[in-house]
């Protein structure tokens, strides 16, 4: 008996694979580059891969470092997104918990309404937000990318959706054992919702680090700079077809931490759309 060909099923194969194709081919072809000399770069039209693999372009890249520190800017990369990262963590954690697990007037309300606010376009807000960076004496500082953006109110409504599909009853045996609010937090739910926190910080870490218009308004000091703001002045050093192989590796180093994070937390993802993920027995 012939089986029923499912349609549905290899179109959205097919779909998946284009997208998949769209996606990675600019990325072989900008990490071929990179291996490129800026002779075939210019003379040989598109081609997938080198004629000639070179790795003259890397080390140049790291031998530069009074106009390009590459490697001082993932630092600075690092260093911000990891420290914002993890005071999302704790900030989003103790949000959401009181809005889920707590009972005070006008909760809903509020929640609801600082969802709402938060819909406006972050350009909105650039302005203002200088301002108090600057009163604050926060400009070329770490600080003027770590702060701001730590109560996203995106990540907040994600981790009180998953706090809901834990039973209140694990709240009312803990307070039967005298457990305050914050141990009940600490000890019972904070173990429980640990994929959707993992998600959200793996959300913030990505956003902090490809963050580009606030650093390159915020940081004008070279050496302090995150890597975003640092590319950008690349394409004045690198740019306009003077050393593309160059401007292509730094922009390959760049994006190495972020696909290694990505490549050891894709499983939490599937994780934390599982309300019942924290739940076991």
């Amino acid at each position: 008996m012939l089986k029923k060909i499912n349609m549905s099923k290899y179109l959205a194969y097919i779909f998946l694979i284009v997208i998949c194709l769209i996606w990675i081919v600019p990325v072989i072809f900008g990490i071929s580059t990179s291996f490129r000399s800026q002779s075939e770069v210019v003379s040989v039209g598109f081609k997938l891969l080198p004629v000639n693999w070179i790795v003259d372009n890397y080390v140049k890249i790291l031998e530069n470092t009074s106009s390009a520190p590459i490697l001082r800017w993932i630092w600075n990369s690092i260093f911000i997104a990891t420290t914002h990262t993890l005071l999302v963590i704790v900030v989003i954690s103790i949000t959401a918990y009181a809005y889920s697990r707590m009972n005070f007037k006008g909760r809903d309300v509020l929640f609801f309404t600082l969802l709402g606010i938060s819909f406006f376009p972050n350009v909105v807000n650039l302005i203002p937000s200088y301002k108090i960076i600057d009163i604050l004496n926060w400009v070329n500082t770490p600080w003027a990318m770590i702060i701001p953006g730590l109560a996203g109110m995106g990540n907040i409504f994600l981790v009180r959706q998953f706090m809901k599909g834990i039973p209140r009853e694990l709240d009312e045996s803990a307070r039967v054992d005298g457990a305050s609010d914050f141990q009940i937090y600490y000890r019972v739910i904070v173990p429980l919702i640990k994929p959707v926190l993992i998600v959200c910080g793996l959300f913030s870490f990505i956003g902090s680090w490809n963050d580009f218009l606030w650093p390159v308004i915020v940081f004008t000091d070279v050496s302090k700079m995150p890597v975003t703001a640092g590319l950008l002045l690349l394409q004045d050093i690198y740019g306009n077809y003077r050393m593309i192989g160059q401007l292509m590796g730094s922009a390959i180093l760049a994006i190495i931490p972020t696909m290694l994070l990505f490549i050891f937390a894709q499983k939490y993802f599937v994780q934390s759309l599982d309300l019942s993920a924290g739940i076991k027995g």
